[in-house]
């Protein structure tokens, strides 16, 4: 009997049941998550996101793989920045791809796009595919996140290029409880009021607050075999960009 266990925001779950209620939590708020992303981070996600496009300075014809990549926000801004490329989004939550290829990005972009539901630490693709790996606000979520990063590393072409946008801590002990405060407290009740959900977005909190800080979240990386690997704080360290080479 396979008895290993995981975090499930503040629960402790077998291993096996976290991908489902991570399906059923982004199953649940698909149809208000972008909503909710600007109401969550008060629009600063968006700012997050064109740094991380800043960083990663996408080129004509390269091949992307956005994992987790939900409603295409992503694949839409690397797609715009590139000119002439090719993304493909993957999720394990069909209805979050549903959403994605009903706006008006995805169907202004749909010869370069495909959706693919899939898991992050099992992906469906061949060695040695994709020029750039993203996954943003995802990787908290993967039931095993390390293997996500050595999956990354397989299906990337050597010279390929990670980046990992997640949710971070805060390097002053007083800022972090100030923002575990409005998180714990704010950010559930906003849940029930946009979404009618209060609980998956305690889960969403919960697991923020989980997930590693930076400087484990790097050696992470390193281990998945990467190499010139670094990050970069986004206000403060509420959220950090994570980058590697496959080399």
């Amino acid at each position: 009997m396979d008895d290993k266990t995981t975090h499930f925001g503040f629960e402790t779950v077998p291993e096996a049941e976290k991908a489902g209620r991570v399906q059923g939590v982004f199953g649940s708020v698909a149809s208000k998550y972008d909503v909710m992303n600007d109401v969550m981070s008060m629009g600063i996600h968006r700012i997050w996101k064109d740094a991380m496009m800043d960083w990663l300075a996408p080129r004509k014809g390269q091949r992307l793989l956005d994992v987790a990549g939900g409603t295409g926000d992503i694949s839409f801004r690397f797609l715009k920045r590139a000119g002439e490329a090719h993304s493909t989004v993957l999720d394990i939550t069909e209805p979050m791809l549903v959403e994605g290829r009903k706006r008006a990005e995805a169907e202004q972009m749909a010869s370069s796009l495909d959706w693919v539901v899939g898991d992050a630490m099992a992906l469906p693709f061949e060695d040695n595919t994709f020029d750039v790996y993203t996954i943003s606000f995802g990787i908290r979520n993967v039931t095993r996140p390390q293997e996500a990063l050595n999956e990354a590393f397989r299906v990337l072409k050597p010279g390929g290029r990670l980046m990992v946008l997640e949710f971070s801590q805060l390097p002053n002990a007083a800022m972090q409880k100030a923002y575990d405060a409005y998180s714990f407290n704010v950010i559930p009740r906003m849940g029930k009021l946009i979404a009618n959900d209060a609980d998956s977005y305690q889960y969403l909190v919960e697991s923020i607050r989980n997930f590693p800080d930076q400087e484990t979240f790097l050696q992470m990386v390193k281990t998945a075999g990467f190499e010139n690997a670094s990050y970069r704080n986004l206000s403060l360290g509420i959220a950090a960009l994570h980058s590697g080479w496959k080399i």
